[in-house]
């Protein structure tokens, strides 16, 4: 008899926590996961798949708009921000039942609570203390917020997601994936949309040529970009919002959305108190293994504030298991993992930026393409999609590839493969293309940009 209630408790029923804990109990491990609010977790819930969503509805604005150019003639459309809010929220409820299932179907005991840890094999929930030889933090992140006047007048992502009332105005401050990816809903359901951010350009740690192209198209669409502005205070006045900057100017306002980052979502867990190292934002450091200095403490996903991707979380509940469960210790690839940023037009993007590969490799070619896409010839949209290979000169291999524009995630989820499986420029040119497509301008682009 075990002198441990559980082999395993998870706190943190996210992708990550769930992935973890469903493996484990498929191998015989006594399992048991915390979660205060639905199972779930931020992208589920609260992150990728409402907003994409959203994302999915401000698209028909455009495919409306650009159907007259097909020889479509539609009455004026009207569109309605609480059926769709409805609809949404009824999708969330489904895919919560869906992993209540995965729980139930596989063992996993659901402690409905929030999870303290009080020692290395101890963890408090509700008022009740149940042990485990293993304790897996997976608790993800949460938006943060500067301490300004008025700082209480803001909405973060979460709130954004469910809004009653959809505004006419909405200033959206920060300009990271979150900020550009609500930027580009909001305008295509018709609201006027202002990014206030501190930086000279949005999306800080992208390849150059993608962030200035978004930037152009965001711009093309009616989307103002306010760069080199921070935020003094925000007052209410009467149903509106005045936005203070620090340099005096003041912006009227409906709603005022913070997207300036994310922290991991530790505070209140105990885990300083049991000697677990955490960095100055609040991540848990963990080695290669994902385990904690305190032995059998482990953290996966974006509570480690390293690579904040679902699919990453997934991965590392996966390999967890494999180190803690089948005596296999095993490391996640974390080379050229794709990413996409959902924003209007979307991105992709995979491996090194230009200025990356520049700094690790001795010499570097790169090429780019733009053009209009086959879509909008007839229907006259401006809209360029922009496309980017990076390859280290003296072994041929491709190190960085870029996209925006329609499609960009879909097609550099295949140039992902092609990155993790080592390919060579020489067999991208040799590659016979899908025409006509987007896609096959990765393996026609022959001409080298001049240094």
């Amino acid at each position: 008899m075990s002198q441990f209630d559980y082999d395993l408790i998870t706190i943190g029923a996210g992708s990550g926590g769930v992935r973890a804990s469903r493996m484990a109990a498929q191998l015989g491990a006594r399992v048991a996961i915390v979660e205060e609010d639905r199972v779930g977790g931020t992208c589920v819930l609260r992150g990728c798949v409402p907003k994409k969503l959203l994302v999915y509805a401000g698209h028909f604005a455009d495919d409306f708009e650009d159907s007259k150019g097909y020889g479509w003639a539609v009455s004026e459309p009207q569109f309605d921000w609480s059926k769709l809010i409805a609809s949404k929220d009824k999708e969330l409820d489904r895919l919560n039942s869906v992993y209540l299932q995965i729980l139930s179907k596989n063992n996993v005991d659901l402690l409905n609570g929030r999870g303290v840890v009080v020692d290395k094999n101890t963890v408090k929930v509700a008022g009740k203390y149940y042990s485990a030889k293993n304790i897996l933090i997976a608790v993800g992140g949460w938006p943060s917020l500067p301490n300004i006047p008025g700082i209480e007048h803001a909405v973060t992502s979460n709130e954004a997601l469910g809004l009653s009332v959809l505004p006419k105005k909405i200033i959206i401050v920060g300009a990271g994936y979150i900020a550009v990816e609500f930027a580009g809903i909001f305008q295509s359901l018709g609201v006027e949309v202002t990014i206030v951010f501190r930086a000279d350009k949005i999306l800080r740690g992208f390849d150059e040529d993608v962030r200035l192209c978004l930037a152009a198209e965001l711009e093309k669409r009616g989307i103002i970009l306010k760069c080199g502005s921070v935020v003094h205070s925000i007052k209410k006045e009467g149903s509106s919002y005045a936005v203070k900057l620090v340099n005096e100017d003041v912006l009227q306002t409906d709603l005022v959305m913070y997207a300036t980052g994310r922290k991991p979502n530790t505070e209140g867990l105990g885990l300083g108190e049991i000697g677990v190292k955490l960095e100055q934002n609040g991540a848990i450091a963990v080695n290669e293994y994902l385990e904690t200095c305190v032995r059998g403490v482990w953290a996966v996903g974006d509570v480690t504030d390293r690579i904040n991707l679902t699919p990453v979380a997934i991965a590392e509940g996966a390999a967890f298991v494999q180190t803690a469960f089948k005596n296999t210790p095993t490391k996640v690839d974390y080379r050229s993992i794709p990413s996409a940023v959902f924003s209007s037009p979307p991105i992709g993007t995979v491996g090194l930026t230009e200025d990356e590969a520049r700094a690790k490799y001795r010499e570097v070619d790169v090429y780019v393409s733009s053009f209009r896409p086959m879509k909008y010839t007839l229907s006259g949209r401006k809209e360029q999609t922009f496309m980017k290979l990076i390859v280290e000169k003296s072994t041929d291999l491709v190190v960085g590839c870029h996209m925006v524009g329609l499609d960009a995630p879909e097609i550099v989820q295949g140039m992902g493969i092609a990155l993790k499986c080592g390919a060579t420029k020489s067999q991208f040119d040799a590659t016979i293309g899908i025409h006509p497509s987007a896609a096959e301008e990765f393996v026609t682009m022959r001409e080298k940009r001049p240094d």
